[in-house]
């Protein structure tokens, strides 16, 4: 291997170098597999029993990420408060032990469609905590200079499971039963247990130290409103996400009324958005440094035009191939924003304003997720892709507008003159 890709390999993944990340990402790939694994079923599960009701899974989304709506910012405080290795393993075990309970119900065959829906919102509620903690342990076990390629790394990761996750239940739930694969999810979500408990033996490479003047949950929105780069990166993850980012919902409508598939299908349409995901992955995470609010609107676009042309795919193989590029515009524009959030706060800050985000990014889909569902019961299952190609080029359109006004009036203050 020449010295030169030898560098470029080492760049793209110096993250590894940092041994606590070793043992973290191992246990989150194991941890995210049963993620994408039980989503999958999940889904085809909540269509199995309405009847293909866009509007019920619609509900199954909001009521997984509609905790993060009423506690999202506790989760964040709880992630500042405390040692993020021992509310990791404690997540770890609530999230697994919910999953074996749903995955009893189903086996035993008396699984009802509000069973889900309480199962999916106990979910959400271990997620809320888990989340932020999650995400704000990356700056603890790599330097500054590494923490984007850890948070890329860390996408890799959660995509190269979105690749194997859902073809992977595709089959499972053809060849055993859907209650086989969520008891199989419980058993691989204890990963992400066993590696915090490997760290807890270890010391961090930079813990955070809680300054006197923290504050809590308040002065974080107080930080957070004085920032308008921070205030740019919610109120486009706030329409993006709500819209966009449903495609668990939009792929399992697409592939079951209007290509007419099953299960196998739908994980073929969700691997290979996880495959230009992957590749969005590794190469936001060759950023060394903080990324520009213009990478972040203009990779928030190309995710829209993705969407909208999957939502004319004529056939189920003409939309894997468009699914591909518009997964790696849609993570290229999640790492923008999280990368923003992660690098522009102050340490001791970065679990509540990570959960502030968070709570925007996610519990937007509480919010939206059955909005788009009520549309593609409505007008068909592409008119909530179309939907959500439309609404990621058009705020990202007025984000830039609105900042180029903002400019104009600085501009006209500071020199009595219009600007141009």
């Amino acid at each position: 291997m020449s010295p030169v890709l030898l560098g470029q390999l080492r760049h793209t993944f110096r993250a590894l170098a940092y041994p606590a990340f070793r043992v973290y990402a191992s246990g989150q790939l194991v941890g995210t597999l049963a993620f994408w694994l039980q989503t999958t079923a999940v889904s085809w599960l909540v269509l199995e029993l309405s009847g293909n009701s866009g509007t019920a899974l619609g509900w199954t989304l909001a009521l997984q990420f509609g905790p993060y709506l009423l506690f999202g910012l506790h989760g964040g405080k709880i992630a500042d408060s405390f040692d993020k290795r021992r509310v990791l393993l404690l997540c770890s075990l609530g999230s697994a032990t919910v999953t074996a309970c749903l995955g009893a119900v189903v086996l035993t065959g008396h699984i009802e469609l509000w069973m889900v829906y309480v199962g999916m919102a106990a979910f959400g509620s271990v997620s809320v905590i888990e989340g932020p903690a999650r995400q704000a342990f990356y700056s603890e076990i790599v330097d500054l200079e590494a923490l984007p390629n850890a948070v890329g790394l860390g996408s890799a990761i959660f995509n190269t499971s979105r690749i194997a996750g859902p073809a992977l239940a595709g089959v499972l739930i053809a060849v055993t039963s859907t209650g086989t694969v969520i008891i199989t999810c419980a058993v691989l979500a204890l990963g992400p247990a066993v590696a915090c408990a490997v760290l807890l033996r270890r010391s961090l490479s930079n813990p955070v130290r809680r300054r006197e003047d923290a504050g809590g949950i308040r002065e974080a929105l107080r930080y957070a409103a004085a920032r308008p780069d921070i205030i740019a990166v919610l109120v486009v993850s706030l329409l993006v996400s709500g819209f966009t980012f449903n495609f668990a919902l939009t792929l399992s409508m697409l592939a079951r009324t209007e290509f007419e598939t099953g299960a196998d299908s739908y994980g073929l349409l969700l691997t290979a958005l996880a495959v230009g995901a992957l590749a969005g992955s590794l190469a936001s995470g060759r950023r060394s440094g903080r990324p520009t609010l213009n990478t972040m609107l203009l990779s928030s676009g190309l995710l829209g035009v993705g969407t909208l042309l999957v939502g004319f795919a004529p056939t189920l193989w003409a939309s894997m191939l468009l699914l591909a590029p518009t997964g790696f515009a849609m993570v290229y524009y999640a790492q923008a924003a999280n990368q923003r959030v992660q690098m522009g706060v102050r340490p001791d800050y970065r679990g509540r304003v990570l959960s502030l985000y968070m709570l925007v990014f996610l519990g937007s889909t509480a919010v939206f997720a059955p909005v788009v569902g009520w549309v593609m019961e409505e007008f068909g299952a592409r008119s909530g892709l179309w939907l959500g190609g439309i609404v990621a080029i058009v705020t990202p359109v007025a984000v830039m507008l609105a900042k180029r006004s903002q400019m104009r009036r600085r501009t006209t203050v500071i020199t009595g003159k219009a600007m141009p």
